[in-house]
């Protein structure tokens, strides 16, 4: 589906980001790798992309400073050529109630998912027009929608990423590049691994499908839009969310 194809992932040494670079490796693409932290983590899921007979290679990249992503940006249009396919990814947390929330944490989550993925789409977005069919795929959140208690700055990050991605999909549409959201609802992951049963519990009922998404799911969305498939998609946000935001 997306052989011959490349895609740079950014967080993807862990969660989402992870299942969907060896998402896209399965499906044939070639994939750069982008992590912050434990380089084993990356090169683990480098060698597991390579298992399905595509190239890999990591890099480790704060996406949230302008000059480090874009010398990291211009390393892997040197290492692949023409980048076809851009998801970012990278995201992080600092929950607190908006009135003791500090300022360090409301920046620190604005700089990583909303600058951050400015700063990508900024500094590949000229190897994605020469592919001649380039696709930006950005991870939100339904929080990003409808909002959450304790996720001020996570809301208004996504809320950003959501207004950007549809920007983007109306400035590089002259390009044939497409570019289009997906939003997460309650995911099993390591963020949500440690959280108590009742927690879970109460989250479960809430979604008309009774149960939390998996981190496949959210790359079977990736993987759609990175595709043929969806080659007249564009500015729209995807819920991958067993129905909890409609």
């Amino acid at each position: 589906m997306l052989k011959g194809k490349t895609a740079v992932i950014t967080g993807a040494s862990t969660g989402i980001g992870k299942e969907i670079a060896l998402k896209m490796a399965e499906n044939g693409a070639n994939v750069a790798i982008i992590y912050i932290g434990d380089e084993g983590l990356a090169i683990d899921v480098k060698k597991q992309a390579e298992g399905f007979g595509v190239k890999a290679e990591v890099y480790e990249c704060n996406v949230a400073n302008f000059d480090i992503s874009k010398s990291v940006c211009e390393r892997i249009a040197s290492d692949f050529g023409t980048v076809d396919i851009l998801v970012n990814n990278a995201g992080i947390i600092r929950d607190g109630l908006l009135l003791r929330m500090s300022e360090a944490d409301f920046d620190a989550v604005i700089d990583v998912n909303l600058k951050g993925v400015f700063n990508m789409t900024k500094h590949m977005s000229r190897s994605i027009m020469r592919s001649g069919s380039g696709r930006i795929i950005n991870i939100a959140s339904v929080s990003g929608i409808m909002g959450n208690v304790g996720q001020a700055n996570y809301s208004a990050s996504k809320a950003g990423v959501i207004g950007l991605t549809k920007t983007t999909a109306k400035e590089f549409a002259g390009k044939k590049v497409t570019c289009n959201a997906i939003a997460p609802g309650f995911i099993v992951s390591d963020m949500t691994a440690n959280l108590p049963q009742a927690v879970v519990d109460h989250a479960n009922n809430t979604i008309p499908l009774k149960r939390m998404g998996t981190a496949t799911e959210v790359a079977n969305a990736a993987v759609f839009l990175a595709s043929d498939m969806s080659s007249y998609i564009t500015g729209e946000v995807i819920k991958v969310d067993g129905g909890m935001c409609m």
